[in-house]
């Protein structure tokens, strides 16, 4: 078995249950880990036979555009829409992490983590 890893998508997006986070904001870093089999890709040089990681961006991109309440649905979604463009996949890990949340205290990040 192979692995594809997308490590520290950074990006700015509008997540949380605070109203004021869904108008200021703030970042977060996605992780996505792909399990599957790119030997012939290996083999041949080929694009077509192993998971684009530019598309997986993308879907990283479109789905943390669009506002949620939960970072674990934020992370769901990137999922299902991975899992949809690459069936092929063994396995899959996604990461959602939001720095500096918005607590009572000083806390780094939060993360999600959904592995199917």
């Amino acid at each position: 078995m192979h692995k594809i890893v997308v490590e520290g998508i950074k990006i700015y997006a509008y997540h949380g249950c605070l109203k004021e986070e869904g108008l200021i904001g703030c970042n977060y870093i996605v992780d996505v880990t792909m399990e599957t089999d790119f030997a012939e890709a290996a083999l041949t040089d080929d694009l077509n036979k192993t998971i684009d990681y530019v598309i997986v961006y993308d879907i990283v991109k479109k789905q943390m555009a669009i506002r949620s309440n939960l970072i674990e649905q934020v992370g769901q979604r990137i999922v299902n829409e991975i899992k949809k463009e690459f069936p092929a996949l063994k396995r899959l890990e996604v990461k959602v992490s939001k720095l500096n949340p918005p607590m009572n205290g000083n806390v780094e990040k939060v993360s999600v983590i959904i592995t199917e």
